[in-house]
C-alpha cells in the first residue's frame, strides 16, 4: 500500500466511504414516512406498498454473491461508482409517474436500488479491511454511525419536505445526496487507482490461483462463517421485527397514543449510532472483543425481556437496544476484517454473512406478524424475539473465541 494511500489519502478515502454510506439506508427508510401517500397516488394495496419496503432486504440476500463478484472483477473502487449510479437511478424510476407505468417504475426502481445498495453493503467492509487493517473497529464505526445518520435525516425529513413537494419529489430528493457522494468518490480515487483494478489491466491473463479458503466452498467451510452468518441473523431479524412492529406492540401493551408509539422508533434509530462509536473506544481501550460482544448481546436480549417482565419501563429497553443494533454490526464486520486472511476472503465471506443473515431477517416482519396474529397478543412474539437475540449472543461467544492461528 503506497505512503498516498496510508496516509493524507487514506483519509479522504475514509471521509469518503463515509459519505457514501449515508447512501446506504436514506433511499430504503425515505419511503416508510410517506408510505401513505405513495399507496394512494400508486393506487397499491396495503401489501404491495410494504412490498416496497420490503424489496431491498429480500435483494441484500439474493444479490450478495452477485455483488461479489462484481467487486472481485471491477475492484472495490469501481464497485462503489457503480453502487452510487444504481442509487441515484434507482432512487429517480421510483419517483415517477402515476397509474400502472408509476407502479411498474416504483417497483423497478426499487429492485435496482436493492441491487445497488447490495453492492454497497459488500464492498465497504472489503474496503475497511483491506486499506484500513489497522483501525478495522474505528471504521466500521463510523461506517455504522454513518448509515444510522442517514437513516435518521431520512425518517425525519421526507414527510415534511413531501408536504412541500409531494411524496414523489421528496423521495427522488434523496438523490441528490448520492450525487453528491460520487462526486466526492471519484474526486477521491482519482489519484488513488484501485490496486485490484490495475493489477487485473496489467494482467488480463488468467488470474493467479486461488488459496483452497478463499474459495466459495473454502469460506462456507470455515466455522467462523456459520457463527457471524448466525449472529447476523439474529441481528437482522431483531432490527427488522422492531422496526416492523415497535409502534403496534407499545399501543397495544401501554395504550400510548399513535405519536407516541410513533416516536418510540427514534431512540431505537438514533441511539444506534452511540453503540457503532462505543464499541469502538471500548476496543481502543483494551476491551477483549468477547466482552464488547457480551455486553452488546446483553443489551439487545433486554428489549424483549424487559417488554415481557416490565413494560412500563419501554423507554430504557428501546434506548438500550437501538445502541445495541449499532455496536452489534461493529462486532461482527470488525470480526470479518479480523478473521479473513486475504481480500478475496473478505469478499466472500462479507457476501455469505450477508447472504444467509438477510435472508432470515426479510421474513421477520411476517413472522412477528403471524405470531401475534395467532397468539392473539403479544407475548409470544416477544419469546421469538428473545430467541433471536439470545442466538445471536450464543453465536458470538463462538465467533469469538481465540483463533487457533492469527491473521497473517
Amino acid at each position: 500500500m503506497s505512503n498516498i494511500r496510508t496516509a493524507a489519502g487514506g483519509s479522504a478515502l475514509l471521509v469518503a466511504v463515509l459519505v457514501f454510506a449515508l447512501n446506504l439506508r436514506t433511499p430504503i427508510t425515505s419511503l416508510p414516512p410517506v408510505m401513505a401517500d405513495v399507496a394512494t397516488g400508486l393506487g397499491l394495496d396495503q401489501t404491495l406498498a410494504g412490498l416496497l419496503v420490503g424489496i431491498p432486504a429480500l435483494c441484500f440476500s439474493v444479490v450478495a454473491p452477485a455483488a461479489s463478484t462484481l467487486i472481485a472483477r471491477a475492484g472495490p473502487y469501481s464497485a462503489v461508482t457503480v453502487a452510487l449510479v444504481g442509487v441515484i437511478a434507482g432512487t429517480l424510476i421510483r419517483s415517477v409517474g402515476t397509474g400502472t407505468p408509476g407502479v411498474v417504475a416504483a417497483f423497478a426502481g426499487t429492485v435496482l436500488l436493492g441491487c445497488a445498495i447490495t453492492v454497497g453493503n459488500v464492498v465497504v467492509p472489503v474496503i475497511i479491511a483491506r486499506d484500513f487493517p489497522a483501525r478495522t473497529a474505528l471504521a466500521t464505526g463510523l461506517y455504522s454511525s454513518t448509515m444510522n445518520l442517514g437513516s435518521v435525516f431520512a425518517t425525519s425529513l421526507t414527510a415534511p419536505f413531501a408536504a412541500l413537494v409531494g411524496w414523489q419529489g421528496a423521495v427522488a430528493s434523496w438523490s441528490l445526496v448520492a450525487a453528491v457522494a460520487l462526486v466526492v468518490w471519484l474526486v477521491t480515487t482519482r489519484r488513488m487507482p484501485d490496486p485490484h483494478a490495475t493489477r487485473a489491466a496489467r494482467t488480463p491473463a488468467p488470474p493467479p490461483a486461488e488459496r483452497p479458503d478463499e474459495t466459495w466452498g473454502g469460506v462456507v467451510r470455515r466455522p467462523i462463517t456459520w457463527a457471524l452468518a448466525v449472529a447476523f441473523a439474529g441481528q437482522s431479524f431483531s432490527y427488522f421485527a422492531v422496526t416492523g412492529w415497535l409502534p403496534e406492540l407499545l399501543r397495544d401493551l401501554l395504550d400510548l397514543s399513535v405519536t407516541t408509539a410513533g416516536n418510540a422508533a427514534a431512540p431505537f434509530q438514533g441511539l444506534a449510532i452511540a453503540g457503532s462509536v462505543l464499541v469502538p473506544l471500548a476496543l481502543a481501550a483494551r476491551v477483549p472483543m468477547r466482552g464488547a460482544a457480551v455486553t452488546m448481546g446483553l443489551l439487545w436480549v433486554s428489549l424483549p425481556a424487559g417488554l415481557l417482565l416490565a413494560p412500563q419501563w419501554w423507554l430504557l429497553w428501546v434506548s438500550l437496544a437501538g445502541i445495541a443494533q449499532g455496536g452489534n454490526f461493529v462486532v461482527i464486520f470488525t470480526l470479518v476484517a479480523q478473521r479473513c486472511r486475504t481480500v478475496a476472503q473478505t469478499r466472500r465471506t462479507v457476501a455469505a454473512v450477508q447472504a444467509i443473515g438477510y435472508a432470515v431477517a426479510a421474513t421477520a416482519p411476517a413472522v412477528i406478524g403471524a405470531v401475534h396474529a395467532v397468539s392473539g397478543g403479544w407475548n409470544a412474539a416477544l419469546l421469538v424475539m428473545l430467541g433471536s437475540t439470545l442466538t445471536l449472543g450464543t453465536a458470538e461467544l463462538l465467533a469469538t473465541r481465540r483463533p487457533r492461528h492469527r491473521r497473517s
